[in-house]
């Protein structure tokens, strides 16, 4: 589950993090890294478990309009919702529930929210269509779920708080960690009952040893970084650089030297990004720019084995992100 996405995101965060704190212990700085990368392992289960604890509410209601029902010899109240199949093998999975109960995760002691989140499901046209639907199908039920989370739980402000009380971490990883949910939703398949494999920790042994070989070649090469920062862009003005950039530039350096596999263009377009997003409003069209000059400065002289197309001008780097961002508000 955590990618390499997730693991720059919280690189960029902590080597960040690591200049500005007094103390600079490089074991600790790493360990706190795998801890946070666990911390969205956490929340991934947290938020399955989500979907069981409003599922358990919805049977809640259901058992009491039954019994009212009973009283005044009225219709019984349908229990398609409070049975969905899929939310039922989630709340058997192994898996899940191994978890939930080794980091004592639950949404006990957040019941009011799980009922305003109930209620607002109730409200839905998604539920209301799934509800009114004769189709009584595994597919139909899972479906719904999809739905229902992209609607309600992804942009949700009231989890938005309650989750950034839990932990500092969870607010930043929450967006990423909703695309990992929707995904395992769309995995279920019932002839696994119980045994469904959710989404592991990591890929596999790789995807952690990046982490810890990126964040090292990150801090413990930062002068030499620096320096070939300083040769490569002559001619780009320094001044105009964030310090988050300075930090994202060099990180983006540890990964084009340190991971001969992954091409100059996969790691420029990745950091970019992130400028994008932790930086200034220009800083995406200037690391483009800078990264661009830094690596084929690597490459001429020798620091770097890897191929690179033909240049692009500073101008034409400036427009083409411009004109996207121009896009992207549309």
């Amino acid at each position: 589950m955590i990618n390499r996405e997730l693991i720059r995101i919280k690189i960029v965060q902590l080597t960040y993090a690591y200049y500005q704190n007094g103390n600079r212990n490089m074991d600790n700085a790493e360990k706190e890294l795998l801890f946070s990368l666990s911390k969205s392992y956490d929340l991934y289960n947290y938020l399955l478990d989500l979907i069981v604890a409003v599922t358990r509410e919805a049977r809640h209601h259901v058992d009491v309009e039954t019994a009212r029902a009973q009283r005044e010899g009225t219709e019984k109240p349908s229990q398609k919702f409070a049975f969905n199949r899929f939310a039922c093998q989630l709340e058997e999975n192994k898996m899940l529930n191994g978890f939930l109960e080794n980091q004592k995760l639950t949404w006990d002691n957040d019941i009011e929210f799980v009922r305003k989140l109930y209620s607002q499901i109730e409200q839905s046209e998604t539920y209301q269509d799934y509800m009114a639907d004769t189709d009584d199908s595994y597919e139909a039920d899972r479906e719904v779920w999809r739905k229902l989370y992209k609607q309600l739980i992804m942009q949700n402000a009231d989890l938005d708080s309650l989750l950034e009380e839990k932990s500092l971490y969870w607010n930043d990883d929450k967006e990423i960690v909703d695309t990992f949910v929707l995904k395992t939703i769309k995995r279920f398949d019932p002839k696994n009952k119980s045994k469904q494999e959710l989404l592991p920790e990591y890929k596999d042994e790789e995807d952690k040893d990046f982490a810890r070989k990126l964040f090292r070649a990150t801090i413990l090469n930062a002068d030499t970084y620096q320096h070939y920062m300083s040769d490569a862009s002559r001619n780009w003005d320094f001044s105009r650089l964030a310090y988050m950039d300075v930090v994202i530039m060099q990180i983006a350096i540890a990964e084009m030297l340190t991971f001969p596999n992954i091409p100059v263009s996969v790691t420029i377009n990745e950091y970019v990004e992130l400028a994008k997003l932790y930086s200034t409003p220009k800083s995406g069209g200037y690391i483009n720019g800078m990264l661009d000059a830094i690596a084929r400065y690597l490459i001429r002289t020798g620091k770097m084995m890897k191929s690179m197309n033909e240049p692009r001008s500073h101008k034409t780097v400036v427009r083409e992100e411009n004109t996207a961002a121009g896009e992207n508000k549309e």
